[in-house]
């Protein structure tokens, strides 16, 4: 049979080979055997299940937790061919039952429903006389109360699939597990001596860095304009921050998005829907946006404030590069962060035992932010994978794109500041101090008068704080926890002060940008932004970046030729092949390409 899922592999989909991975999990699920498979955002899960899905008698079930999700992926199957519906609280009472009408006369392969539909006794009923071949549970993290996106509806799917007449097979995917949470998903799904993947957690084209000290807002601003043609997304822990982001990216010119919980239904949808269809290529978000998103075409995710765990930073940075093309993942890491998930922990979760979870995780996020060591290292370890080699060669660590300046004087300067307000004040008061300013307060409590005051007045009150914060961040100074965080002196200051240690700063070099003609390419991403506004579909459903990546490399001027592209299927070059093939030959023939045989 797996001979077969490689015909539908090219067919539909335009691959010639299956991803690490995917053919043994694959196998497993034409065997009919309950199957776990953890693999990495990007990984192409959902080929996981729709190729069985194709080869199987019946309708696959698949279980998917947002309905972005689930219009995007009937989006893409429809696209290349493959009859696929979905069943959700948008649609009306008549509509859900005109699409089950469909599933029953065999005109879907594959139904996606929402977790919570299960909750509905009648549900079950309306769908009893399908023949259901698989269930596929996407995310199935969420049926774990120890995963970072724990959603209860997902403890009904054991007892929806108990209330068939015929038990299918279960295939359940997630991104990302830890060991209890992998347990959980075979124990509660109720799973069969199921074959347990785990494909490996690595995603090569990410670059990750942690980026400390400094101050966050430039940072973004200086590199959303050096990016200004690329997409990305932007994480910021609050709904304030996430509204600051936006507004000053607009400022500058940029064509932001922004997605948060207090912004309306249609809101939302409008922004996510001017993101996936290029519209905007910033998005600026909490939490609340990117599960299941599928496009392709990220090239950069910046988390603006610490997450709270691994797995969701895993799992919102791996939304970069999904297409396999080179992307940055970038942490800016500043002490505050830790105090704002330690809120959010105390407001969130009541149960001591998952408190003390949390706080033990948002422990490991603060030593990823600090290790000298290999990011990917510390990351693919987190998650129980061994053997791994001590650089990975494409990480800040190991590239070392940060040279040490001597901030000594500097650093003696604040912490003699700290120690002559007794350790009594935070980093705003100290920097007005510093600087010398005639605020109202200081000239009150007198530190006019301080042997300290002004010293630094070649500086902006903003400079200096930029340098407090890079101090906090080394361990030369703490911060106390609280509604106002107090600078304190550290053992690590101590030694500056008494015994003439030198202070340094890490500063990330300019990277030089690489210009490279990218002429037909942005030819080819227009033509595909005229098609996708007329069919009314997000841009990467027509082709992923990289597929027009290796149409401007190859030149594929014939339909043979365009066949051999990955991610051109027969479907798509029927629907696609004269338009992009007509460009393509337009481009070859005014410069004068010659192409070799």
């Amino acid at each position: 049979m797996i001979e077969k899922a490689h015909q539908i592999l090219k067919e539909y989909y335009g691959y010639d080979n299956f991803r690490g991975g995917q053919e043994n999990i694959i196998t497993s699920i034409l065997e009919k055997k309950d199957t776990v498979a953890i693999m990495p955002t990007g990984a192409g899960k959902s080929l996981c299940y729709q190729v069985p899905a194709l080869l199987f008698e019946g309708v696959t079930i698949v279980i998917s937790p947002l309905i972005s999700l689930m219009k995007d992926q009937v989006d893409s199957l429809e696209d290349i061919g493959i009859p696929a519906t979905f069943i959700n609280s948008s649609l009306s009472v008549s509509e859900t039952n005109r699409r089950i009408d469909g599933v029953n006369q065999g005109k879907y392969k594959l139904l996606y429903i929402a977790p919570e539909r299960l909750e509905n006794e009648g549900f079950a009923e309306l769908i009893k006389g399908l023949e259901i071949s698989l269930v596929a549970v996407d995310e199935a993290h969420c049926v774990s109360q120890w995963g970072h996106d724990f959603r209860p509806s997902y403890r009904y799917i054991f007892s929806f699939i108990k209330q068939l007449p015929q038990r299918p097979t279960i295939a359940a995917f997630t991104a990302t597990a830890t060991e209890e949470v992998k347990n959980d998903i075979i124990h509660l799904l109720r799973l069969y001596k199921p074959n347990l993947f785990v494909t490996g957690f690595n995603r090569e084209n990410l670059f990750f860095s942690v980026v400390k000290g400094e101050n966050k807002k430039d940072y973004i601003l200086d590199y959303a304009r050096s990016h200004k043609n690329q997409v990305g997304i932007i994480y910021a822990a609050t709904r304030k921050e996430v509204e600051t982001i936006y507004k000053e990216l607009k400022q500058i010119g940029l064509k932001p998005a922004k997605y948060h919980a207090g912004l309306g239904t249609e809101e939302r949808k409008r922004n996510q829907d001017a993101f996936l269809f290029d519209d905007a290529n910033i998005m600026v978000a909490t939490n609340a946006f990117g599960m299941g998103i599928d496009k392709s075409n990220v090239r950069y995710v910046i988390h603006f404030n610490l997450p709270k765990n691994m797995e969701a930073y895993y799992q919102e940075a791996g939304r970069a590069g999904r297409d396999g093309e080179p992307s940055e993942c970038i942490l800016l890491f500043g002490p505050q962060d830790v105090m704002i998930q330690k809120f959010m922990i105390e407001q969130t979760v009541m149960a001591p035992e998952r408190k003390r979870n949390e706080y033990n995780k948002l422990q490991e996020m603060v030593d990823y932010c600090y290790t000298p060591n290999c990011l990917r290292k510390y990351i693919l370890e987190y998650f129980g994978e061994e053997n791994i080699p001590d650089s990975c060669g494409y990480c800040s660590t190991c590239t070392n794109d940060s040279e040490l300046v001597d901030i000594t004087e500097d650093a003696l300067k604040i912490f003699s500041c700290i120690f002559r307000l007794k350790e009594r004040f935070g980093s705003t008061l100290v920097a007005q101090v510093l600087k010398g300013s005639k605020n109202k307060k200081i000239i009150e409590l007198g530190f006019d008068r301080l042997s300290t005051y002004g010293i630094m007045s070649q500086y902006t009150e903003k400079e200096i704080r930029d340098i407090i914060n890079v101090l906090v961040a080394d361990g030369y100074l703490n911060l106390t926890s609280g509604q106002y965080p107090i600078l304190k002196i550290t053992a690590k200051s101590v030694n500056v002060l008494k015994n003439g240690e030198k202070v340094y700063q890490k500063v990330h070099k300019k990277k030089d940008n690489l210009i490279e003609d990218n002429t037909l390419f942005d030819l080819l991403r227009k033509l595909r932004k005229e098609i996708s506004s007329k069919e009314n579909l997000p841009p990467y459903v027509i082709f992923p970046d990289s597929t027009l990546l290796d149409m401007a490399r190859l030149y594929p001027v014939d339909a043979e030729a365009l066949l051999n592209i990955k991610g051109v299927g027969q479907n798509k070059l029927q629907k696609y092949g004269d338009l992009f093939l007509a460009e393509i030959r337009k481009y070859v023939d005014e410069n004068k390409i010659n192409i070799s045989v």
